[in-house]
């Protein structure tokens, strides 16, 4: 359990770093130069890898009763993540961030709160809720670093809307039919 918890606090403070101090991350940058990016991306590899290990060290003991619909409701929520997902790393503009400011961090936090849902153990409690939590702290810290919201002028043609449809859904599918391997849970 430790490991996991290690891995999510790391990954936690690794991504909002940078939110929370913006200068000190700048004058981090200067001095660094190119070998932040790599120190960074080296340190988000090493989160994941603790919290890969510390969830399959970890015994799954019950923490609550998940409702009997939480594991459909999951299921739903995680093709609206995908595609939030998506949206939010796409270079074009999709329509979605029309509506939504941070729709990759939004699609985190649904991605979290759907498997609370699903999950009433101690690693999901700890995985899901404390990426749940990291995604919210990002939102507020990143928006307020950003100042007012101004919505993109530009947005996604109706293809390019499509393409993104088009690649959640398949990637939603192989997420599913996969789940059990890379997860260790099969959803049915």
């Amino acid at each position: 359990m430790g490991l996991l918890i290690i891995g999510v606090i790391l990954w936690s403070v690794v991504h909002l770093y940078p939110s929370l101090f913006p200068d000190r991350r700048n004058q981090l940058i200067e001095r660094l130069g190119s070998k932040y990016q790599g120190i960074f991306a080296l340190t988000i590899v090493f989160s994941i890898v603790l919290i890969v290990l510390g969830w399959r060290s970890t015994v799954p003991n019950p923490v609550y009763d998940v409702p009997s619909w939480g594991r459909h409701l999951n299921m739903f929520t995680m093709f609206i993540a995908i595609l939030l997902l998506g949206a939010g790393s796409t270079t074009g503009i999709s329509r979605i961030k029309q509506y939504i400011r941070h729709p990759m961090l939004t699609g985190f936090i649904i991605w979290g709160v759907g498997h609370l849902f699903a999950n009433g153990d101690i690693r999901s409690v700890i995985l899901f809720g404390g990426m749940t939590i990291w995604g919210i702290v990002s939102l507020f810290t990143i928006s307020r670093n950003e100042g007012a919201w101004v919505k993109p002028s530009e947005i996604a043609g109706v293809k390019r809307e499509g393409i993104l449809l088009g690649i959640t859904v398949v990637l939603y599918l192989v997420l599913f039919m996969s789940h059990r391997w890379f997860a260790g849970m099969p959803i049915v």
